[in-house]
């Protein structure tokens, strides 16, 4: 039964609304909201853990300081111990939000300005890995998609990659590169020099991966009636692969590289040790082995802010590559 005419306008939301509720469900806003949520979950875990761990919560953050009555009364104050749990929990949170991470009790410094001194390394090897597995990926791929016996050495030239630990690749690097050959530094962050090896240590097992995909979904791509055609116009395979294929193909390497991008963040703490290398590994394992709670759960947290952020530009980046999906989620 429909509504009598003259009530139909009455029920129409206002077009300020409509704006709102149009872009409250926009692929943007959703991919945002589902990022909060991850790095609400995030905190709250590490909340949990400290509550959670044996022991009285003021040992746990302690760690190896030696404790003194005074020292004691300052972190049940800052934490908030005396309060009821839940009271603690939306402290925590605030502190968070505000970017208050508490102090490293063994460092005696502000766990934020710690973990943001030593995030700009880590984000510049992680970064250069990134671009490392990109390129590996793209050429090799792009080279051999198709073609027989270059599809199959390349396979089990990425397979080796894959399977070979990002450390022992480091170590062979260093003796080769920089021991024997004394091209590159040994330690340290000196410039560029010192980044080559590191990050091809790093970013080649994940361009090993992502190749083996993108490759995949190249030969599917070259195989469609489109490149049938553009082959018919004249164009030349590198450029039939590189500027029509290749975007119909990167959809699921691009969802990939995303979900890597973690990986890259896990293997940045070992490859930071091999190298001598300032950053967030260092910090990390220096306090695990220093029992320095405040210093982990701050390293947790920015992970996985920087994970978000990322998958949230891959997201978007979606709709980039493939107008389709903006159509798509425009209808629903």
């Amino acid at each position: 039964m429909s509504l009598p005419q003259t009530l139909a306008p009455s029920l129409t939301l206002p077009r300020a609304w409509r704006t709102v509720l149009a872009l409250l469900r926009s692929p943007v806003a959703v991919r945002i909201a589902t990022g909060a949520l991850v790095l609400w979950a995030a905190v709250t875990l590490s909340f949990a853990a400290v509550q959670l761990a044996p022991g009285d919560v003021v040992d746990v953050l302690i760690g190896e300081q030696v404790s003194t009555p005074a020292l004691e009364a300052a972190i049940r104050q800052e934490w908030g111990l005396d309060r009821p749990l839940y009271e603690q929990y939306l402290l925590y949170l605030w502190r968070i939000v505000h970017g208050d991470f508490g102090r490293s009790y063994i460092l005696n410094t502000d766990v934020g300005d710690l973990v943001l001194s030593q995030l700009g390394p880590t984000l510049k090897l992680t970064g250069a890995a990134l671009l490392v597995s990109i390129v590996f990926a793209v050429g090799l791929a792009v080279l051999t998609a198709g073609r027989r016996w270059g599809s199959r050495v390349a396979s089990g030239l990425e397979l080796v990659i894959a399977s070979t630990p990002s450390f022992w690749l480091g170590i062979v690097l260093l003796f080769v590169f920089s021991f024997t050959l004394k091209l590159f530094p040994v330690a340290g962050d000196r410039g560029w020099q010192s980044l080559v090896l590191p990050a091809i240590s790093l970013g080649l097992a994940q361009g090993a991966v992502i190749g083996q995909v993108l490759r995949q979904g190249l030969e599917r791509a070259l195989e469609e009636p489109f490149a049938l055609t553009v082959r018919a116009w004249g164009v030349s395979s590198l450029a039939l692969r590189l500027r029509h294929a290749l975007r119909h193909a990167a959809l699921p390497a691009v969802t990939l590289a995303g979900w890597l991008f973690g990986g890259l963040l896990g293997g940045a703490v070992i490859t930071e040790q091999v190298f001598g290398r300032p950053g967030l590994g260092k910090i990390t394992v220096e306090a695990v082995l220093a029992q320095d709670m405040p210093v982990v759960l701050a390293v947790a947290i920015f992970s996985a802010f920087i994970y978000v952020v990322l998958s949230t530009l891959v997201d978007l980046l979606y709709l980039l590559i493939d107008p389709r999906l903006r159509d798509r989620r425009a209808r629903h």
